[in-house]
């Protein structure tokens, strides 16, 4: 294991972190059933000390400022100055009247709770992992021992003030009629349960219980499955 060469290295970075000079800080021997924890930027190297070795990698992308940018500046797009046309052929004045009312939208963007929201907003849009829900590729059928669930991290609903239900999840939106609040209630609460539970608690019909059900596992934030 060699430290940083680089502070905060990104995976889309401007430069490439140099390579480490010098002995390594520390060599270690993992044994069946180890983990390594390796902090952001350091640097290893993996050899197997008697025949072939298999190993795992997961790695962590932390969210940083410049996501934070990035999504600030795609929220931003609702203010008639940010769309605007650059006033590339104008005089130097105007540019940097221009350049002033940027500054005026972003530095207003960037109130004190814009992490908070940056957070929720970027937990509403994980799809989260795919989950196929074979054999039924053309609809869900309105058994009732079929287990639905969420596979959308960050999945939300509100009624609105017509008495709508507004669901989310995945990044992408559904409005539903009232009626089926129990149910994306409970489903956005990251329970597992049947159809037939589902109807009985929220007094529908199995069959628009499997409807809703297909709606969700179509947009891939949801998937169902028979007990085992």
């Amino acid at each position: 294991m060699h430290p940083p060469t680089r502070i905060d290295p990104l995976r889309v970075d401007v430069e490439a972190p140099p390579p480490p000079e010098g002995e390594p800080v520390a060599e270690i021997v993992l044994r069946a059933g180890d983990m390594l924890y390796l902090p952001r930027g350091w640097w290893h190297a993996v050899n197997a000390t008697e025949g072939r070795s298999l190993h795992l990698t997961c790695g962590l992308t932390p969210t940083t400022g410049a996501d934070l940018l990035t999504w600030l500046t795609d929220q931003l797009r609702a203010s008639a100055t940010v769309r605007a046309n650059l006033p590339t052929h104008a005089p130097r004045k105007a540019q940097l009247a221009h350049l002033a009312a940027l500054l005026k939208e972003f530095t207003a963007g960037l109130h004190e709770g814009v992490i908070e929201e940056f957070l929720a907003a970027r937990g509403t849009m994980d799809p989260g992992r795919p989950t196929p829900s074979l054999p039924y590729v053309d609809g869900i059928p309105a058994e009732t021992d079929l287990l639905v669930r969420l596979t959308a991290s960050g999945a939300w609903y509100e009624v609105d003030d017509e008495g709508r239900l507004v669901m989310g999840a995945g990044g992408q939106h559904w409005t539903l009629a009232a009626t089926a609040l129990t149910v994306i209630k409970s489903l956005t609460e990251g329970r597992s349960l049947s159809l037939g539970e589902l109807a009985v608690a929220s007094q529908l019909s199995v069959g628009q219980i499997a409807s809703l059900a297909t709606e969700l596992v179509t947009a891939d934030v949801a998937a169902v499955s028979h007990r085992r």
